[in-house]
């Protein structure tokens, strides 16, 4: 009896303190990079931080390898779903049954680069509240929303050229200079926003919400972050933290709502799936963050937000394209 207690007190000091799970569904090309940005040689103010990457590769037609998700460290490691549904749900689930951690960080999309802080500031949000939740706001690469960005011809080449130009990776935090706020983060660190793609949460509040609803069976799985995020936000007693000054950033892939076309039918049809599983429209948490992090030169721009959507994103767009006149950068293809 005390030798087992004695081993699960030791297998508990050699748990890792935040798991990070990420999602992935055929991204050959931008997997690497998200893998990357989560790396020890990419993160700042790691070195005491102990955690593992979980990637779920949702039955991607040409499977990630061990090796692939191994070269970025021995703590990062690879779930395979055969035969998995179009909804990443499901994946998200299983990958957090294999975390180790008191503390998870979600990824829903394997394609979203983030910036050299996170994972620390995430840290500090849980030394402040036990029950937090730590959310990075979204940015799209490219000079707006991706799905009307690619019909005027931005692509996987014109983003590829754009992050050589800015020295990425070795200079993570310009991909402020690169990018545009996304539809569900329009007032920036400061507003409401309707999902993070990069959140962190303590595992028990995960469990005590049922972690994500596997309902939601539309392929990329419509509405089911949005629907996440408002129930660990609403839940009782939950502080939610902004983390300032960083961000994750979606590549191009042709993804379900960001690879062109007409966004309408989908858009439709994700909100009569929500509406049909949980009986009322989707609205917005409009919980009041607390900013925890610090300012980059580098996102200067953003911080130019007001209170009008409209007029901010008018001033974002003048002061980037000064920055950007300035520096060399351009959008032009």
């Amino acid at each position: 009896m005390i030798r087992r207690l004695f081993n699960n007190f030791r297998r508990s000091q050699n748990n890792p303190d935040l798991s990070v799970i990420v999602v992935a569904y055929d991204m050959e090309r931008e997997l690497p990079r998200t893998l990357q940005s989560l790396g020890r040689n990419y993160q700042q103010q790691v070195d005491e931080l102990r955690y593992e990457v979980i990637v779920v590769d949702n039955g991607s037609p040409n499977p990630v390898s061990e090796a692939q998700v191994r070269r970025w460290g021995d703590d990062f490691r690879l779930l395979r779903i055969e035969n998995a549904p179009p909804s990443p749900a499901l994946a998200i689930n299983q990958g957090v049954e294999l975390a180790r951690a008191p503390v998870l960080g979600i990824l829903i999309d394997g394609a979203r680069l983030v910036t050299p802080g996170v994972l620390h500031w995430a840290q500090r949000a849980f030394q402040h509240r036990a029950r937090a939740v730590a959310s990075c706001i979204g940015f799209h690469l490219g000079p707006e929303h991706q799905r009307l960005a690619s019909q005027r011809g931005y692509s996987k080449q014109v983003e590829d050229h754009l992050l050589r130009r800015i020295g990425w990776p070795e200079k993570g935090y310009r991909l402020f200079e690169i990018a545009s706020l996304s539809g569900s983060s329009p007032a920036g660190w400061s507003g409401s926003i309707s999902e993070s793609n990069c959140v962190f949460l303590p595992r028990n509040l995960f469990d005590e919400v049922g972690g994500y609803e596997v309902r939601f069976a539309s392929p990329g799985g419509g509405m089911v972050n949005l629907d996440f995020y408002r129930r660990i936000c609403t839940a009782p007693e939950v502080e939610l933290f902004h983390i300032m000054g960083e961000g994750s950033f979606h590549q191009i892939h042709g993804g379900v709502t960001t690879g062109g076309g007409t966004a309408k039918p989908e858009f439709d049809a994700q909100r009569e799936e929500y509406l049909s599983i949980r009986g009322a429209p989707y609205s917005n948490p409009h919980k009041r963050p607390i900013l925890l992090g610090r300012s980059t030169p580098e996102a200067t721009w953003l911080l130019a937000n007001g209170a009008n959507t409209i007029v901010q994103k008018n001033l974002q767009t003048d002061i980037r394209n000064q920055h950007m006149e300035a520096t060399g950068l351009d959008y032009r293809w």
